[in-house]
């Protein structure tokens, strides 16, 4: 049987039940369980503001968005970000005619606050930390950086839903942190985001811009006994159609309620992983930094002729991720090209283990197995 990086694990029957109710009511959008999940979130996560949105890329894209249009920002003004995401992080940059400033990365894989600095000019209005893995790198300093410099920072915590730095959940100094429930994310639904501004205002516009502009959604202008809809509305901003809905908001209301336990397991299969690889001296073990009780959204590993590895995986039906690619290989990014040696570097070695719930501690030992059998072959 294939071993495959990801496969999402669902409390089914459960998530049926919050399902069956919106069916029931009648009220599958904006409303009713994405108010309730936004809740459930900032409960757990500590924060005053959350917004369900249908995905963390609709969610990055508004951070800037908000942003530049708020602390008037201009076309051609830049972000300093990193080569080693996924796309959308940059993306979004580009969307709003900024222009993404690539840094390089550490040994976690996050952004180098030595390499951030380096960057930093006039034009500079922000930078993008990704938390790869559910890693914090060295956020807190990438932090100071912009108290140093009074610039904004975006959190891409598409990876860190969990992520704990000494005691207390990940974040909280940025000015925005994006969260993503995506299906093979740690708390899975469909594909849905969370957007948390520190700012309250920015809240309100964030919901306002997610609904196209329209100055009250539809749950607002549904009065609580169910027998009047106020048709009325103004339209004060040009806006997206960005919000989540409640079908995938009772899918994740469900996954919250596991996603601590389901954590620990993480990190209980990285463990193993580290100490079956510890002594294996091809392998270097990309290791979670000081003070960081990380999701352990991934388990990566860096070795030489991955190239290799991965194809004697692919033969003994095992199938390891890529995360990621150098962006600055891309054609639209190649500007940046030789700027990043390390990120570049890293995108030619490293592989993310299988890690997900449905993994056992066997499969944990034939992944283990496989990979050293590979090594062997170079």
């Amino acid at each position: 049987m294939a071993i495959n990086v990801f496969v999402p694990k669902f409390h089914t029957e459960e998530i049926l039940t919050e399902i069956r109710e919106c069916l029931d009511k009648g009220w599958t959008g904006l409303g009713f369980k994405t108010v309730t999940f936004e809740e459930k979130w900032k409960e757990y996560i500590g924060l005053v503001n959350a917004h369900f949105l249908c995905s963390n890329t609709v969610g990055l894209h508004l951070a800037v968005h908000i942003l530049k249009k708020t602390k008037g920002w201009k076309d051609g003004d830049e972000i300093i970000t990193t080569p080693l995401t996924f796309v959308s992080t940059n993306h979004v940059i580009l969307y709003e005619n900024l222009k993404p400033v690539f840094a390089d990365i550490d040994e976690y894989l996050c952004l180098d606050p030595v390499s951030v600095e380096s960057r930093i000019t006039n034009k500079t209005k922000a930078i993008m930390f990704v938390g790869i893995g559910g890693n914090a790198g060295r956020l807190s300093e990438i932090a100071e950086l912009c108290k140093k410099y009074n610039l904004k920072l975006i959190l891409d915590a598409a990876h860190m839903a969990g992520t704990k730095i000494n005691g207390e959940h990940a974040g909280k100094e940025a000015d925005v942190i994006i969260y993503s429930f995506q299906a093979v994310k740690n708390l899975p639904s469909a594909d849905s985001g969370m957007i948390c501004f520190k700012d309250k205002e920015l809240d309100i516009l964030a919901r306002q811009i997610s609904w196209l502009g329209i100055s009250k959604d539809t749950y607002q202008r549904f009065n609580k006994n169910g027998n009047s809809y106020k048709w009325h509305y103004d339209v004060p901003e040009v806006g997206f159609k960005y919000h989540g809905n409640s079908i995938v908001a009772s899918i994740a209301l469900v996954q919250l309620k596991y996603l601590d336990e389901d954590n620990v397991r993480r990190n209980e299969l990285a463990q193993l992983y580290i100490g079956k690889l510890k002594n294996e001296e091809k392998v270097e073990i990309v290791n979670i930094a000081p003070g960081c009780s990380s999701s352990r959204h991934l388990f990566q590993i860096r070795v030489s002729d991955r190239d290799k590895i991965m194809q004697h995986f692919y033969s003994n039906q095992i199938y390891p991720g890529v995360h990621y690619i150098d962006n600055t290989h891309y054609s639209m990014y190649q500007y940046a090209s030789g700027t990043c040696p390390k990120a570049h570097k890293a995108s030619d070695e490293i592989i993310s283990l299988p890690l997900h719930l449905n993994l056992t501690n066997e499969d944990v030992e034939e992944v283990v197995r496989v990979l050293k059998d590979g090594l062997s072959l170079l």
